[in-house]
Order: structure tokens, then C-alpha cells, then sequence
């Protein structure tokens, strides 16, 4: 095959062609599965590889996700021969450990495309499910000590052969869970939504030929290329900075430091963690193809967000993580809340590079994937068990140009919330009394931080069991700029007999009752720049919004905000004399 017909052209279509199969088998994965946390919330990736098993494409779902992708091929590849691999066969993982996720609830099918004999490219669609097993429903316990209270591990196995479904496979694997009949209607999902990219991968390579694969290699190269530009362009030197986790749950309520050291020197970069703290008896560990799926977005994000998501960036950066580290956990340590860590790493990352990229970084973020996780038998079908699984979005960090976005996923993450109607629907045990977003949770500047949430539970029945995984409750976003902190999460129990506490971050399997009701507020963000420096006209707008009350107008902002009938306005003199222009 001429090399020269590998043109720039060509290689943006076929770039192009690739994602468009990775979507559309995201939108199979979505419109079929049988769980609310698959088709509502759409906690799924989808991804196409090349021969060799590098990742060439991946739909943007969600980031953390990498993690699981990009070693699963040469696992399979590691466990089978070649001449072992036929058309028809489908491969199931979910072990950290070894290539098949970075955590275990992420079960990941990974699938051959042959053309005419010849193996021409990979697919694979990964969901997070429910349950699969484990000391708590949900398979996230923030007092988990072992991997091995945290579900099932399934190593690398083939799920079907030769397209024959495995299904004793199937019946293991949904035996282990508390929802056999979710965990066998969401794995035939991932099955179709694979037959659905081995399909088109198929018609891409009748269409192109052995030019797709020569694309392919090339797209990865052409990451690697633009990466390493855009390193080129930052300021050579060393950047450093340090964030902390809250704690480790149950096993120690000491803080927990994640540092970095960063030199860039020409188009090189180096990512160095030593100080980072050693892996904890905790959830919050992190194995290696986490980290690395977390420096993968980070630096795409900063340097140059129109890079192509493939393997190709990952030539492009080095990465010093002593085996260990929270970061680079050995096993059996467990990681059922390990993507918390990982928002943790951007935000570190993020810290460090901010005088390198200025105008393209923002401040923290709620960087915590505040879980929610509420289970129990139906007291009306005593056959019937339910695990609802929830992340409340939080606040985004301001930037530079803008004020940061309110109620969102941040980061490593990208999940949808699931729809009032949908839970309660779904899910009667629990009914949703309040939804908003919190004022003055978003951190003042002259771009303010987006704001954080208050979503509030009440049981309807007795026999319930609440689960909550969170950070960002004591270590609270940090501004940017002279912009200042936002405000951090929080976890409330409300007794029906009106007794109320705060429940830790990390708390497991809390029993409750018909009236109780569980209030779960998510971290808002830092602001960017002096709060004084904002228009006081953006400042009456947000009190209008209540995004920010009239105490924090007059004592953050400096601006005098006055009710007026059945409206606000500034009071200028006071305004004026508060500004110092009085």
C-alpha cells in the first residue's frame, strides 16, 4: 500500500469515521440497556481500536473511563494466542488489576472485527453497573479495606465464541449480584452495542481497505504530533502544586495529599508524584491506567482540547508514580470510590500548570463525584430489590473570561442526573423534596464560581439503606487570581422524629426509615480574580438568581443590593463607599 496516499484529508475523514462508530454504538448502548444508571444516566463509554489493540477513537462520555479502555486489547492479547482469537468471539473484564477496568462496578466487553479472515480493528462499549456484589448494594463501601469486598472480579474471559453467547459466563457473573435480572438485561446490551461497531467497522474497512489501519496508526501519530506541539508553546521550567483529599473514610480522617512536579522542557513534559500519599485502607485508591486516563484529560484539556482522544497522546508525556501511592495502588487495594482521587489529580495538575496556560485553565472545581446510593427490599414485593445509584453534579471552576457553570459534572466525569420523574418512577421507595442549586456555594471573583447543588431525599418506607461516597467537605475549592474558595459538600440526616446530623463523607450502609430524609449538597467551585473587580450590575443579577444573597453582595463584592418593592436594585452611595469611591 503507497504511504502517500495516508494525507492529511484522509486522515481527518477516516479520524472523523472512527468516532462516529464510537457514538453511534454509545447511542445503541444507551437506547438498550435495561438499568436507569445505563439508559438515564449514562454512565457508559464506547471506544474502536486498531489491530494491535491501541486505542484510535473514543466517544466522549466519560473520561475516567480511559482507564478501562486502554489496556483491555492487550490483556486479551496477553491471556489468548492470536490463532485463538475468531470472528464471533466477544471478551468480558472488570479487574483492575489486570487491564479490565479501575473499578469493579466498570464492566468492559471487548470485541474483533474480521474482514474475509483478516482481524482489522477492535471495538468495546463499557457500563457501569448497579451492583456486582460485594459487602454493601452498589459495590462502593467507604469502609472497604480489600478489593475483595467490593464485587466480583472477572477476569479476562470470552463471553461469547465464535457468536455463541457463553451464557453460563452471564449466569455467573448475574448470580453475584443482588440484580440478576438488570445485570443479564444490561450485558445483552453491551453485546448488541458491540455487533452494532463490529458492523460498521467492517463496512469502514470494505470502503477503505488496508488504508483504514494505515489511519489509524497514522491518527496516533498525528496526537503524539499535536501534543508535543502544544507543549512546545508553554514556558519551559518546573511547576508544582498540592491538593488534598478529605480523608480515607472509616480508616483514617487524616488529610491526604496528592502532589505533583512538573518540568517541561522543549515539546517534553514529566509528571513526577512523589510526596503523594501511600495507598490507604480506604476506596479512594487509584490503580496506574487511572492516572493515566487522568493525565490524558488533564493535559488534553489544558494544552489543546481538538487533540483526537487516542493512544497516540500518551507517547507525549511521562509520568514518575512509585508503586504504592494512592495513585498507583497495588493489589488488593480497594478503588470502588477511586475516581474522587482522580478528580483530585486534575485539579493538582491543574494548580501547577496555571501559570503555564493562564488563559485556558480554571479554578477547582467541585471535583467530587457526590454519590448518593439508597437500596432495600420493596415491603410491597418482597422478591423485589432495588439499588439506586445517584451523583449529584456540583459547581465548575470560574476561568479567566467566564463565570464557572452551576450544577454540572466536572472532569473525570460526564454522567447524566437522573430525572425526578424517572426515580420516582424507577424507584418508589424514595421521593425527591428539593432540587436547587446553592446560593453562595460558588466562590466569589470577578468571575464567580459555578454553584453547587442540594438535592433532598425523603424515605417512604421503613428498611432502607443509604450509602454516601463524597469529598470536597473539608478541603474546599480553591480560587484562582484572588478569587476566593467555594463552599464544600455536605451530607445531612434528618430523622422523622426532627433529630439531625451530619453524616461523614464516606459512610456506609446508614439504616433508615419512613421519614427520614437524607439532604445531599455537592461542593461549589472557586472564583477567578478580585470579587471587588466585578461589575456590581453581574453582582444584582445573581442576587436576582439567588446565587449569591445580599450579605455576601455587600461583604464579598462590596456591592449594596436593596429590595425595591417586588425587585432588587444597587444602592449606588452605599455601593460607592463600600468600593472605597465614596
Amino acid at each position: 500500500m503507497d504511504k502517500n496516499r495516508v494525507d492529511a484529508v484522509t486522515i481527518e475523514i477516516v479520524g472523523n469515521l472512527l468516532l462516529s462508530i464510537a457514538e453511534e454504538m454509545g447511542h445503541a448502548l444507551i437506547r438498550s440497556a435495561y438499568s436507569t444508571n445505563i439508559k438515564e444516566r449514562r454512565d457508559i463509554s464506547t471506544a474502536v481500536f486498531d489491530p494491535e489493540g491501541n486505542m484510535v477513537s473514543q466517544a466522549e462520555h466519560v473520561a475516567m473511563h480511559l482507564g478501562s479502555l486502554l489496556g483491555i486489547v492487550h490483556e486479551v492479547y496477553k491471556k489468548f494466542e492470536t490463532s485463538e482469537i475468531h470472528e464471533g468471539d466477544m471478551f468480558i473484564g472488570n479487574d483492575p488489576y489486570n487491564g479490565g477496568g479501575t473499578h469493579l462496578p466498570d464492566i468492559t466487553l471487548v470485541a474483533p472485527a474480521f474482514v474475509e479472515g483478516k482481524l482489522v480493528g477492535w471495538v468495546a462499549n463499557l457500563a457501569h453497573h448497579s451492583d456486582v456484589g460485594g459487602k454493601v448494594p452498589g459495590s462502593t463501601s467507604g469502609d472497604a479495606i480489600s478489593i475483595f469486598q467490593e464485587g466480583l472480579k472477572i477476569p479476562i474471559v470470552r463471553i461469547m465464541k465464535e457468536g455463541t453467547l457463553e451464557k453460563d459466563i452471564v449466569n455467573f457473573i448475574a448470580t453475584n449480584s443482588r440484580l440478576p435480572k438488570e445485570r443479564h438485561g444490561d450485558l445483552q446490551a453491551q453485546v448488541a452495542t458491540n455487533t452494532v461497531g463490529i458492523k460498521r467497522l467492517k463496512e469502514a474497512y470494505r470502503r477503505y481497505g488496508d488504508l483504514l489501519i494505515e489511519s489509524m496508526h497514522e491518527l496516533q501519530n498525528y496526537a503524539e504530533r499535536k501534543l508535543k506541539a502544544g507543549i512546545k508553546d508553554l514556558k519551559d521550567g518546573i511547576y508544582t502544586f498540592t491538593d488534598y483529599m478529605d480523608d480515607a473514610g472509616v480508616a483514617s480522617k487524616n488529610p491526604i495529599p496528592i502532589r505533583v512536579r512538573i518540568e517541561i522542557k522543549d515539546d517534553t513534559m514529566t509528571l513526577n508524584f512523589a510526596g503523594t500519599n501511600p495507598q490507604v485502607n480506604g476506596p479512594i485508591n487509584v490503580t496506574y491506567n487511572g492516572l493515566l486516563a487522568t493525565v490524558f484529560y488533564s493535559l488534553k484539556a489544558l494544552i489543546n482540547p481538538d487533540i483526537p482522544s487516542n493512544a497516540g497522546i500518551y507517547r507525549a508525556f511521562k509520568i514518575e508514580c512509585e508503586e504504592g501511592l494512592i495513585i498507583n495502588a497495588k493489589n488488593p487495594a480497594p478503588v470502588g470510590a477511586r475516581i474522587d482521587t482522580c478528580q483530585r489529580v486534575v485539579d493538582t495538575i491543574f494548580g501547577a500548570l496555571a501559570p503555564a496556560v493562564p488563559d485556558r485553565v480554571i479554578a477547582a472545581c467541585n471535583s467530587s463525584v457526590t454519590s448518593a446510593i439508597f437500596s432495600g427490599k420493596d415491603p410491597r414485593d418482597e422478591d423485589k430489590f432495588f439499588v439506586y445509584l445517584e451523583v449529584v453534579a456540583g459547581g465548575s471552576g470560574a476561568s479567566r473570561y467566564k463565570d464557572g457553570l452551576s450544577g454540572v459534572q466536572v472532569h473525570m466525569t460526564n454522567t447524566s442526573n437522573l430525572p425526578v420523574e424517572a426515580l420516582e418512577m424507577e424507584f418508589p421507595l424514595v421521593t425527591v423534596n428539593r432540587y436547587e442549586l446553592r446560593e453562595d456555594s460558588g466562590g466569589a471573583g470577578t468571575n464567580r464560581g459555578g454553584l453547587g447543588i442540594t438535592r433532598e431525599y425523603e424515605i417512604m418506607f421503613d428498611g432502607i439503606s443509604y450509602t454516601g461516597l463524597g469529598d470536597r467537605q473539608i478541603f474546599l475549592p480553591w480560587g484562582l487570581e484572588g478569587g476566593l474558595e467555594g463552599a464544600g459538600g455536605a451530607y445531612f440526616l434528618e430523622r422523622h422524629d426532627g433529630s439531625r446530623q451530619q453524616l461523614p463523607s464516606k459512610c456506609t450502609d446508614i439504616p433508615l426509615n419512613k421519614g427520614d430524609i437524607i439532604s445531599v449538597r455537592t461542593p461549589g467551585s472557586g472564583g477567578y480574580g478580585d470579587p471587588v473587580r466585578r461589575e456590581p450590575e453581574r453582582v444584582l443579577m445573581d442576587v436576582i438568581d439567588r446565587k449569591v444573597s445580599p450579605k455576601n453582595a455587600a461583604a464579598l463584592y462590596r456591592v449594596k443590593v436593596i429590595k425595591d418593592g417586588y425587585t432588587w436594585k444597587i444602592d449606588e452611595a452605599e455601593t460607592n463607599m463600600l468600593r472605597g469611591r465614596g
